[in-house]
Formats: structure tokens, C-alpha cells, sequence
């Protein structure tokens, strides 16, 4: 029963998300919400949350982000102290 209504939960968030790439929305966030329930469940869910995760920290080293931020924050301490 609990496998039920998590493949329910689950697959309504996934295909939520999916409707959202199309239509006004966080697509992009959504999708993985509903992988990661469904993973709690499913082993094939599970290998496709984790190859997502992996494809976003992938697109987070390449991106920089880390540093601008970094930056960013080293700038504004260094407003405010002066």
C-alpha cells in the first residue's frame, strides 16, 4: 500500500514538473522533487536521482558559481568595513 501511494505522489510531482517545462513554473525544481520521492521506493527512480544529482554538480563546477559567490561576498564584507 505504501508503494502505492508513493508511486501516486511521486509520479504526480514528476509529471507536474514535466507539464512545467512547458507551462509557467519551476520545472527544473520539480522534477527532481518528484524523482527523489519516487526514489524512496523505486531502484529505477533511485539511479535516475542520482544521475541528475551528478549532472548538477557537474553543471555547478563548470558554471563557477562557487567562486562568484565567493567574490561577491568577499566584496561586501569589504564594503562594509570600509
Amino acid at each position: 500500500m505504501k508503494k502505492f501511494f508513493v508511486a501516486l505522489i511521486g509520479g504526480t510531482v514528476l509529471l507536474l514538473g514535466l507539464a512545467m517545462l512547458v507551462l509557467p513554473g519551476p520545472g527544473l525544481l520539480v522534477i527532481p522533487a518528484g524523482l527523489a520521492i519516487l526514489a524512496t521506493e523505486f531502484v529505477w527512480a533511485r539511479r535516475a536521482w542520482r544521475k541528475a544529482k551528478g549532472a548538477a554538480a557537474k553543471v555547478r563546477r563548470k558554471s563557477g558559481l562557487k567562486d562568484w559567490f565567493r567574490q561577491r561576498r568577499g566584496v561586501t564584507s569589504t564594503k562594509a568595513i570600509s
